[in-house]
């Protein structure tokens, strides 16, 4: 192999462009990949980050859903023990008034039970003053005022 001028030139300007290209163009293609690099760092630990604080905001929801959970149990036993107190209010009110309506059902069944005795006095009365008329009218006879102390008792 001849080692001539054209060999000798093409190496010389082989070197001027690795120079030139280490000069110019190598230093912003570094630049650009360390930008590009600590973008992709960036990214990376951006990732972890969003990472981390979506395991802590589930954690947050669990716990905020649990106590929420643990406080609508708690509104709940409250409501069915506030039923139930006022279904015993209503029963003892209920009991109140059953028992005054009793009561002013016995007032009435008594007041009307003296109205027929009262009644029945007056009927008696009337029966009696009636008999008496009757056997005064006839002749005194123990037969004849027997008759009528009996037809007196069918009437009674």
């Amino acid at each position: 192999m001849n080692i001539n001028a054209t060999l000798i030139g093409e190496a010389i300007w082989f070197g001027v462009f690795i120079w030139i290209t280490m000069k110019y163009v190598w230093p912003p293609l570094q630049k650009a990949m360390a930008d590009r690099q600590k973008l992709i760092a960036d990214g990376l630990a951006a990732g972890e980050r969003g990472k981390h604080e979506l395991e802590l905001a589930a954690k947050r929801s669990a716990d905020s859903l649990r106590e929420a959970k643990t406080k609508a149990a708690e509104i709940i036993a409250a409501s069915e023990k506030r039923a139930a107190q006022m279904i015993e209010e209503a029963k003892a009110a209920a009991r109140v008034e059953a028992d005054k309506v009793v009561l002013a059902s016995k007032a009435e069944i008594a007041q009307q039970v003296e109205h027929a005795r009262a009644e029945l006095r007056s009927r008696v009365a009337d029966l009696a003053v009636a008999g008496a008329e009757r056997i005064l009218k006839r002749e005194v006879d123990a037969k004849a005022h027997a008759d009528m102390l009996v037809a007196l008792k069918q009437e009674l």
